[in-house]
Parts: C-alpha cells; sequence; structure tokens
C-alpha cells in the first residue's frame, strides 16, 4: 500500500512516481537528441538537474519556518519536500539559452509532457489508500497495561511503525516526539516491529525520548492488517479509525504537520 518493491529496495509512491518521470523526460529527450538536435542532450541536462534544485528551493522558501532553526535539513532532500511545478521554471531558463530556436523550443515540449502524464499515471496507481479500519489488535505496551489498536479515544491517531536498528526511524524520532508533545488532541502510537522491552528502553533513554505509548508488535502483525512494505511507515488515521494517509519512509515535520491538518478534518 503506498509504496513498489523493486528487489531489495521499497520506494514510497510518490518516489516512484517521480522516478518514472524523470526516466521518461529523458527518453524522450534522448530521443530528440538523436533525431532533432544535440542540443537536447545539454539541454534535458541542465533541466532535470535544475528543475529538481528549483522544486527543493521552492518547497523549502514555502515551509521556511520549518527550516530556520535547522538550515542543515535544506539538504535531507531524503524526506521528500519538493514543489513541482516550480521545476518548470528551469525549463523556460534553459530552453531559450540552450535550444535557441522556437522549432526546438517547440519540441522541447514533448517530454516535459511526457514526464508529466507518466509521472500522474504512475502516482494515481500506486497512491490509493485503502481506508481500512483499526484492526482488533491488542499489544504489550513498555509501560502501561496492553492496549487494543480499535478501542480509539475519540482522537485522530498517528501510528509510527518503527524498529531501533533503522536509521531513518532513528533520524526521524525526534520528529515525531516534538509533534506528540505539539499536539494533545492526536494519539500517537509508536508500535516497535520485533524487539523486546530492554532494546527499546536502552535506545530511548539514549536518545533522551519521552513517548507517551510505545507499544510491541513482536509478531509484525500491524504491517500486515495494512499492508505496508518496510519501515519506518506513519499512519494517519481519522478519529473514525479510517486510515486516510500512509507515509511511506522518513518524514519531515511539515509532512507531519500537513497531514494532522488533514485528518483533523
Amino acid at each position: 500500500m503506498g509504496a513498489i518493491v523493486i528487489g531489495p529496495l521499497v520506494l514510497s509512491a510518490e518516489r516512484f512516481a517521480i522516478i518514472l518521470g524523470v526516466a521518461a523526460f529523458l527518453i524522450v529527450s534522448g530521443i530528440l537528441a538523436s533525431r532533432v538536435s544535440g542540443r537536447f542532450n545539454p539541454w534535458s541536462t541542465v533541466v532535470a538537474l535544475g528543475g529538481v534544485a528549483i522544486a527543493r528551493l521552492a518547497h523549502v522558501i514555502g515551509h521556511w519556518s520549518y527550516f530556520e532553526g535547522d538550515l542543515l535539513r535544506i539538504f535531507a532532500v531524503w524526506q521528500g519536500g519538493f514543489s513541482w511545478p516550480w521545476a518548470l521554471v528551469a525549463v523556460g531558463l534553459a530552453s531559450p539559452l540552450i535550444l535557441k530556436q522556437r522549432r526546438l523550443m517547440a519540441y522541447g515540449l514533448a517530454p516535459v509532457i511526457a514526464a508529466v502524464f507518466v509521472w500522474n499515471v504512475a502516482y494515481q496507481l500506486t497512491a490509493q489508500t485503502d481506508a481500512k479500519p483499526m484492526p482488533d489488535l491488542t499489544l504489550a505496551q513498555i509501560d502501561g497495561a496492553p492496549l487494543n489498536l480499535a478501542e480509539g479515544d475519540g482522537r485522530p491517531t498517528v501510528i509510527n511503525v518503527w524498529a531501533t536498528w533503522c536509521p531513518p526511524c532513528r533520524r526521524e524520532m525526534p520528529v515525531l516526539a516534538a509533534a506528540e508533545a505539539a499536539n494533545p488532541d492526536v494519539r500517537f502510537l509508536f508500535v516497535n516491529q520485533g524487539e523486546g522491552a530492554e532494546t527499546i528502553n536502552r535506545f530511548l533513554d539514549g536518545q533522551g525520548l519521552e513517548l507517551d505509548t510505545v507499544l510491541l508488535d513482536e509478531a509484525m502483525a500491524l504491517p500486515r492488517h495494512y499492508g505496508t512494505l518496510g519501515i519506518p511507515v506513519t499512519l494517519f488515521i481519522d478519529a473514525d479509525g479510517a486510515l486516510r494517509k500512509s507515509h511511506m519512509g522518513e518524514i519531515s515535520p511539515e509532512q507531519i504537520d500537513a497531514e494532522l491538518q488533514a485528518i483533523a478534518r
């Protein structure tokens, strides 16, 4: 659900769609370079690299309050965070400078249209979220009584599926802990996969993290219920217990806030 497996690699639907879109852009540009003009080779390189840089910069500027306290996170592109429509600026700048001729610039629309079409189709086919209900699953807490996930408390729920050995899980945990502290009207459940309480407590103490509800899923039953692949996965569930969004991979603070606003509506 929301992820694609390619051998040992697990990609979120969004990243998979972007990769296919870029591939389509480069393939069509390569055809134009061989059949129409060699100028399409440097043009496609500049547009691809410049488009990624501009899309990232646009996202950072639009969410500046999330970056101003940690400027190095601007380069944390593995978290996602790109305003892709702004990538068209690279097309507008590179086309007159490299292609120059109107005829070639008209041809240049073909790889752009191909990229957008392939991205859209791939994303629509892979990013659908099935509004599954919370499972009737009782898990032990590391500090508290067992909890049945299906028994909500009237609040929206965020479930983070994680493990201490997972580097992206470790990187995103402070962000999720801060979100939990800042949003008391949302229930956060941190469901550890396959590890014992001693290992988890050692990690949390070493990182100075305080989490309200940490659950032990030693049989890894939760991912089977939701059909998720790999970790970390963050699930956003509305107050009625229906899944609204599944985020595969490390999550950013601006993405958390956006999804919290969505499930609160």
